[in-house]
């Protein structure tokens, strides 16, 4: 299953060209990624921080006033850290392809922690294999 974020885009985003820039997609990353894993229901109470991104950019982006699609799974769960992958796009049209390594991290003693059962439960959820030959899939067609 895969969650989807309905982004908005702000003037601020463009660049000189009226593309949104490169820089803005990690924060676009993180809306997404905030709206997936901190929700009433099911939430990181204890924290999390980001121990690395990876962001494929495919296409520009052109500034427009209805949002853009950021679909997001997971696609590794570890002991203590998981691994999002992403698309931002329309429809078929891919702007973007990231991914962010999370660590589940316990801010009152300043240290990573391992993911409780709890949270590897909702993080199967999210696990979606059928991203992962996208970027085989243009290899080849190319």
């Amino acid at each position: 299953m895969r969650h989807i974020y309905r982004c908005p885009l702000r003037w601020s985003d463009m660049d000189a060209y009226g593309h949104v820039n490169n820089a803005v997609f990690v924060r676009y990353l993180e809306e997404a990624r905030i709206d997936f894993l901190f929700r009433p229901e099911k939430d990181f109470k204890q924290g999390s921080v980001v121990a690395r991104h990876e962001i494929d950019y495919k296409r520009q982006l052109v500034h427009r006033h209805h949002p853009v699609d950021i679909e997001l799974w997971v696609s590794e769960i570890r002991a203590a850290s998981f691994t999002i992958s992403y698309e931002v796009k329309d429809d078929d049209l891919v702007y973007v392809r990231a991914s962010t390594v999370v660590v589940p991290f316990d801010f009152e003693a300043e240290r990573p922690r391992r993911i409780t059962a709890e949270e590897k439960e909702f993080l199967r959820e999210y696990m979606d294999d059928a991203a992962d030959g996208a970027d085989e899939e243009e290899a080849v067609a190319a």
